[in-house]
């Protein structure tokens, strides 16, 4: 069977969720017994997410060969449980860089180096390369942005190219709309959806299947005006509208027959659609709950959610395989410093402190370390998580009174978190720190190793500072458990203090590896915890 190519793009408005809609075809087709390899083709210039702000673009997800991406890779390997990989992320920057550098090295020697042919070229090598390193049978590409927009043009043309190249019955697009509601008539309209159609055709590219999306279902007088419109057939223009939880989507589409559209489209090979598992998950999901949970997120970056969307959704899986309704509250490290923990934290059952980088609200995320520490309640330290716990306890258990990280006290005497030899002289911000799957040795006896029930595991990382080595005995001593480390023993991996109920902080990044149906160990038993003092 040859392969296919599948585009999903998106019109009138971006934050659609395309993302979304391509892990649910990946989904539908991997349970159909494909051989599936998704992508996501971003138009701005950085070369890749490391260095914005989380304000800027949401969480960076970092893949299995530290690779760090957009989080829409979040949902494909939510979706799919597929690992992806540097190829499964490309922006306008990685294909202008890699085309300067080979001009400079002098590969294009006497030519004009042009938009086409050689960034077009670059893009679809990019694309056919994830499917010869994956072997996979469909490679699902989303490109980024809206449709209209100038820096998207050139993805735009590239997949419009590799069309012709592959031919038309091993390839298709999917475009994405909004049919939004106007309160004031009291109807839905499809025109922004027809003239985004219209544009994307203006572009030489015909979707063979439009999703609608929508706050409620969609009649189906509307979607036979969007088929007539769109030049499209009718049971290619798929109703898809906000459902809650998200993993309901790949069930709802499949009900309407998307799935079975498109394996005939491209002439696949393939079985029936198995959502047995996916299903069982949605259901805990959405079933009875014995009562609920409120985590508190203690954070730099809480005004967006997004931020930490990956962790949100670990907790929201775990908060399911449980039975508990979930209540995530978002707390800004910053106002903890103005207010104190027992305002913003006394009524919550478990407090989580995710990630992060620079020193504003740091005292606030240990005065929450601190807290729970002292009354009890369950703490889940995640990366700098981690670094505040070792440091808040560095100060009130070891006698440590300065202690701090290098990070926020460059000429500190008391530095329990600082840099190793390796990233002492790094000036360049991306890509330089630790990154992607590293493996982790339990100690036994450790409530790390009751968690996972082994001795070696392997987790992502995304982070630069460590605990110091210097420090380490004398923490010990003051009764903090180093339960995980590198298996040389050189680097602490996680941190616990036996004597509280749950207060596990770990160095990497679990929330990447957590499924709706296969629960994250750490995350399970966190809400577990939580749940026990209600």
């Amino acid at each position: 069977m040859e392969r296919k190519y599948i585009f999903v793009t998106g019109g009138v408005v971006s934050g659609l969720g395309k993302g979304v809609s391509a892990a649910s075809l990946g989904l539908l087709l991997k349970q159909r017994g494909l051989k599936v390899a998704a992508q996501k083709l971003d138009p701005y210039l950085n070369v890749d997410p490391g260095t914005m702000s989380p304000y800027q673009h949401g969480e960076v997800y970092v893949t299995e060969d530290g690779a760090e991406t957009d989080l829409d890779l979040g949902h494909y390997e939510r979706f799919i449980d597929e690992d992806l990989n540097r190829m499964s992320n490309l922006t306008s920057g990685r294909v202008y860089w890699n085309i300067l550098t080979r001009e400079r090295r002098g590969e294009y020697l006497g030519k004009t180096v042009q938009i086409i042919p050689h960034v077009t070229d670059e893009i679809k090598s990019y694309i056919r390369a994830l499917g010869d390193f994956t072997k996979a049978d469909v490679v699902i590409t989303e490109i980024g942005g809206t449709i209209g927009d100038i820096e998207s043009q050139p993805f735009l043309e590239a997949v419009r190219q590799l069309r012709s190249e592959v031919g038309i019955q091993n390839s298709m697009f999917i475009h994405v709309v909004l049919v939004p509601y106007l309160s004031c008539s009291g109807e839905y309209k499809t025109k922004p959806a027809q003239h985004s159609v219209h544009e994307l055709q203006g572009m030489g590219i015909m979707p063979d299947c439009v999703i609608a999306r929508s706050d409620r279902l969609l009649e189906d007088s509307l979607l036979d005006k969007l088929a007539h419109f769109c030049n499209v057939e009718r049971r290619a223009v798929i109703a898809n509208e906000n459902v809650s939880p998200l993993y309901e989507i790949p069930m709802l589409l499949h009900d309407r027959g998307f799935d079975d559209y498109v394996v005939s489209r491209l002439g696949l090979e393939a079985g029936p659609c198995d959502l047995t598992g996916w299903s069982e998950a949605v259901r805990l999901m959405k079933g009875p709950k014995r009562g609920r949970v409120t985590i508190a997120i203690c954070g730099k970056y809480v005004k967006l959610h997004d931020a930490y969307i990956s962790i949100n959704e670990a907790l929201f899986h775990a908060a399911g395989h449980n039975s508990y309704e979930l209540d995530l509250r978002f707390v800004d490290c910053e106002q903890i410093e103005e207010e104190g923990p027992e305002k913003l934290l006394g009524d919550v059952d478990g407090i989580l402190v995710p990630g992060g980088f620079g020193s504003r609200g740091i005292e606030g995320m240990v005065a929450a370390a601190r807290y729970a520490r002292e009354t009890g309640i369950p703490y889940f330290g995640i990366c700098l998580g981690m670094q505040i716990a070792v440091i808040e306890a560095a100060r009130d258990l070891a006698g440590l009174e300065k202690a701090n990280s290098r990070e926020f006290d460059e000429e500190g005497s008391e530095c329990v978190i600082d840099l190793m030899d390796g990233q002492r002289n790094v000036v360049s911000k991306g890509g330089t720190m630790r990154l992607g799957s590293y493996p982790c040795r339990i100690e036994q006896g450790t409530m790390l190793h009751e968690i996972y029930g082994c001795d070696l595991i392997q987790e992502r990382h995304r982070h630069r500072y460590e605990v110091s080595p210097i420090f380490r005995g004398r923490l010990e001593a003051a009764g903090i458990v180093f339960s995980g480390s590198s298996p040389d023993g050189k680097l602490v991996e996680a941190m616990e203090i036996p004597s509280s109920r749950f207060f596990v902080a770990v160095q990497f990044h679990p929330e990447f590896k957590s499924r709706p149906n296969k629960v994250h160990p750490l995350f399970d038993a966190f809400v577990r915890a939580a749940g026990m003092g209600k």
